[in-house]
């Protein structure tokens, strides 16, 4: 799929992972919706693109279209401030939590999708069923290997 601008034809797409400060869990039942908000109504004013995305408890992960016109590092630095400003007018108790209205970490992950977009888009939507498997797996590890059944 190829856009267009007026004197250019593009295709422009970014795998992107962010994360909240000190890797924070994101109150996922209570913000998640608002964030997922907050962000398409930002990547919509820039005419950005959301091809897939997921927003979950540890980190956001987007599939976009960027036109060329932006830089992926501006364009990143425009959806975080932004969305951090928006995110803490809508919950201010989060400025005791947060303080100082930083609310995502210093940087971001990306990648440049070529032809790999189909099975990226599969990744991110199976990105929240991965999680759980790991959760599950990772609480086995704490359970004590020398503890053995009562006789």
């Amino acid at each position: 799929m190829e856009d267009s601008l007026a004197h250019s034809k593009w295709v422009c797409k970014y795998h992107i992972v962010f994360t909240p400060k000190y890797r924070r869990k994101i109150d996922y039942w209570g913000m998640r919706e608002d964030i997922r908000d907050i962000i398409r109504d930002l990547c919509k004013w820039k005419g950005v693109a959301i091809l897939e995305g997921k927003v979950m408890p540890g980190h956001i992960h987007l599939l976009l279209s960027i036109p060329p016109k932006y830089s992926v590092s501006s364009f990143m630095g425009y959806l975080k401030g932004k969305s951090a400003m928006m995110i803490f007018e809508r919950h201010a108790n989060l400025k005791y939590k947060y303080g100082n209205r930083h609310f995502w970490a210093t940087g971001y992950y990306v990648s440049t999708v070529g032809l790999q977009e189909k099975a990226l888009r599969k990744y991110i939507q199976e990105q929240e069923k991965q999680d759980q498997i790991e959760d599950k797996v990772s609480t086995k590890e704490y359970e004590n290997p020398f503890k053995g059944n009562a006789r």
